[in-house]
C-alpha cells in the first residue's frame, strides 16, 4: 500500500487510477517509484489497461505525406508520427491498437507496429521472388491484421488473385498468414470468385469473432475469413439494406459487426446482433439533413458506443449519438491532394506488444 495525506491507496485502487492514464503518462508514471512500476509492468495490469482502453475508439488519418492526426472524442486532434520505424511507409490495416504498414520504396515489406509503445516488428517476407510487374500476384488485394488482447497474438492476412502479367485474375485466391506466436507465414490457395473491391472496402476490414471481414463491391455480402480454420465464407446483409442510392461501409460496434448505411437524407446503423445466424438489427436511424451538402463526399470510419467518426474530402466529422448533435473536429487548411477518407482508419491506443 502507498501512504498518502489521508491515509493508505491500496494497490488495486492505484492500479484502477494508472489503468486510466494516457500511455505517455503512463510511462512516466513509472518513474515515481518501484512500486508504480511493478504494478505497471504487470501482465494482469497490461490485460485491464487494454479492456478499458478499445473502448475509446479513435481515428487515425493521414494527412499528407508521412503526416498524421489522431481524433479523439473526448481529448480532440493530436499530431501523429511513425518515424520511429525509419521507412516510409503506408498504413494498410489496424486492429486494437495494432498497424499492419507496408512499405512504400520496396514492395512487399511489410510492418506490425505500435505506434503508442512506438515498438515494431519487421515481418519475414511472405515470397522469395520479389514483386515484379511481371510477377504481380505479391502485392495483395486485401491486407488485414488481427490482434487478439486475450491470447496476445496477431496475425497479419496478405490475399491477392494470382493473375499473370497481362492477364486477368484468375479464380483463385492465394492467402499468406503471419502467425505471431510462430513467427512465420502459412500459405494456401482456395478457387474463389473475383469479388471485387473498392479502395473504401478494402481499408475498412474488422476483426471480430476470431476472423477479419471485408465488404465487397457489390454490397451484396461481406467476405469473412476465419483464421482458425483457414476457411472463406460469406456474411449475406438484410434485405432492407438493399436499394439504388444507398451507399454501406463496414465498421465495428462494442465489439461486433456493424454497417452503416447512407443514403441521401439518412445513415442507418446495423449491428450483427447474433453472429451464429446472421442476425441484423437496427440501433439508430440517423437525419443528415444537417451535413446534406456533404452528404456525397463523406464515409464512416469508426465508431464507439456513443459515436461515430465520418471523414469528407477535408473535414473529419463526429456525430453524437446521445444529443445527435454533430461537430467537425479537424479541417484541412491547405491544398490537399487527396481526400482524408483515402487514408482514414479506425483506432484504439494499447500496450500490446508486437514484438
Amino acid at each position: 500500500m502507498m501512504e498518502t495525506n489521508y491515509g493508505y491507496f491500496v494497490d488495486e485502487i492505484i492500479l484502477e487510477i494508472l489503468a486510466r492514464l494516457p500511455i505517455k503518462s503512463l510511462f512516466r508514471s513509472k518513474c515515481v517509484c518501484k512500486l508504480w512500476y511493478k504494478l505497471a509492468s504487470h501482465k494482469s495490469f497490461t490485460k485491464v489497461y487494454n479492456e478499458l482502453s478499445v473502448r475509446n475508439v479513435m481515428l487515425l488519418v493521414e494527412v499528407t505525406d508521412s503526416s498524421f492526426i489522431l481524433v479523439d472524442n473526448k481529448k480532440g486532434v493530436s499530431e501523429f508520427s511513425l518515424d520511429f520505424i525509419k521507412d516510409r511507409v503506408k498504413i494498410r490495416a489496424s486492429c486494437n491498437g495494432l498497424l499492419c504498414c507496408s512499405s512504400v520504396p520496396d514492395k512487399g515489406v511489410y510492418y506490425v507496429c505500435n505506434p503508442m509503445t512506438r515498438e515494431f516488428k519487421l515481418l519475414p517476407r511472405s515470397r522469395e521472388r520479389p514483386v515484379t510487374r511481371f510477377y504481380p500476384d505479391g502485392e495483395a488485394t486485401l491486407v488485414g491484421v488481427s490482434c487478439d488482447l486475450l491470447s496476445n497474438r496477431y496475425n497479419v492476412v496478405l490475399a491477392g488473385y494470382h493473375r499473370m502479367f497481362g492477364h486477368r485474375p484468375e479464380g483463385k485466391l492465394i492467402c499468406s498468414v503471419f502467425d505471431s506466436e510462430l513467427n512465420k507465414w502459412r500459405r494456401y490457395v482456395s478457387d474463389q470468385d473475383d469479388h471485387g473491391f473498392t479502395h473504401m472496402n478494402r481499408n475498412q476490414v474488422v476483426f471480430v469473432n476470431g476472423s477479419l471481414h471485408w465488404m465487397t463491391q457489390s454490397f451484396a455480402y461481406i467476405l469473412v475469413l476465419d483464421l482458425n480454420l483457414d476457411l472463406w465464407r460469406r456474411i449475406v446483409l438484410p434485405d432492407e439494406m438493399n436499394g439504388s442510392g444507398n451507399r454501406v461501409y463496414l465498421l465495428e460496434f462494442d465489439g461486433k459487426l456493424s454497417v452503416v448505411q447512407i443514403s441521401s437524407v439518412w445513415m442507418n446503423i446495423w449491428v450483427l446482433q447474433d453472429y451464429g445466424k446472421g442476425q441484423w438489427d437496427l440501433i439508430d436511424r440517423v437525419s443528415l439533413r444537417c451535413i446534406r451538402g456533404m452528404v456525397p463526399g463523406i464515409f464512416p470510419i469508426s465508431q464507439g458506443g456513443d459515436y461515430v467518426f465520418l471523414a469528407g474530402h477535408k473535414q473529419v466529422l463526429v456525430y453524437q449519438r446521445k444529443t445527435r448533435s454533430w461537430k467537425e473536429m479537424y479541417s484541412v487548411k491547405n491544398n490537399s491532394t487527396m481526400p482524408l477518407w483515402f487514408s482514414a482508419h479506425s483506432f484504439r491506443g494499447t500496450i500490446f506488444s508486437c514484438r
